[in-house]
């Protein structure tokens, strides 16, 4: 079932805290989106290319956790879907294209993050630095419960002709058990970055030779358990002060006008 406008509309009713907010978000703090429901692809990626804008033109610093109201397959922004559309397991999956670069992503049973930094943040500088600071903010929240995940390190090989991202090795993928379970990608934009990546909570059918948390744990690890901690836990990385909201008007008009450029590719 598609999010509609309206349903979107009443999750980001303009209020005098959420104005507060983002004002604290545009001097210095950094403002925390946990979608209230999964939404359809076009729309998950309007929104992060939105939030791109707000980080270049306002200065906002956002992190936002989200999930996918139906397997979507994401392809990296120089990708052709032509792989996918000869693909028996991938061909009748939606498709949507990423602003970062990077292998295609099977959005199934797993939450997705984004993290739109401004240009005058430290983070913002040096590419590398903000992958490793990300992902070692995932890796403490995974060992509170108990996941020994880390970085990969020295990736054995690039592999980058694989399709699809978790086949592919890179030095910053948070990986257990030997599994990659995330990986990321940015796109930069007036030294401004938005950076968003996936973290695999189970396996999907569509993408079954990529285990999840919860196979690799051999317990459930479920997307609630995780999202009462990790976007705090992220948001600190770039202010003292956090804060969970919502888009702000303007933004959420913006992302419905955007919804069609960023919909489903045909092929």
């Amino acid at each position: 079932m598609t999010v509609s406008g309206q349903q979107r509309a009443s999750q980001n009713d303009s209020t005098p805290a959420i104005n507060s907010c983002a004002s604290r978000a545009a001097t210095g703090g950094c403002r925390i989106i946990v979608d209230p429901v999964p939404a359809d692809g076009a729309w998950n990626m309007a929104v992060d290319a939105v939030l791109l804008e707000s980080a270049v033109e306002g200065g906002t610093c956002t992190v936002r956790w989200y999930q996918w109201n139906c397997a979507t397959l994401s392809l990296g922004y120089f990708q052709s879907p032509d792989v996918a559309l000869r693909n028996d397991r991938l061909a009748g999956l939606p498709i949507v294209r990423r602003l970062s670069g990077g292998g295609a992503i099977v959005h199934h049973h797993e939450l997705t993050y984004s993290c739109a930094v401004p240009a005058e943040h430290p983070l913002a500088r040096e590419p590398r630095s903000l992958y490793a600071a990300v992902h070692e903010r995932i890796i403490g929240e995974l060992a509170r419960l108990g996941l020994p995940a880390a970085l990969r390190g020295a990736a054995p090989q690039a592999n980058s002709a694989e399709f699809l991202c978790f086949g592919r090795n890179d030095d910053f993928d948070v990986v257990l058990a030997n599994h990659k379970v995330l990986g990321s990608a940015q796109r930069r934009r007036k030294g401004a970055v938005l950076q968003h990546g996936s973290l695999i909570l189970s396996r999907s059918e569509y993408a079954a030779e990529f285990p999840g948390l919860s196979e690799l744990a051999g317990r459930e690890i479920s997307a609630d358990r995780l999202l009462g901690t990790l976007p705090e836990a992220m948001a600190g990385l770039f202010a003292p002060a956090v804060c969970r909201e919502s888009l702000m008007p303007a933004e959420q008009q913006r992302s419905e006008s955007l919804v069609c450029r960023a919909s489903v590719v045909h092929g």
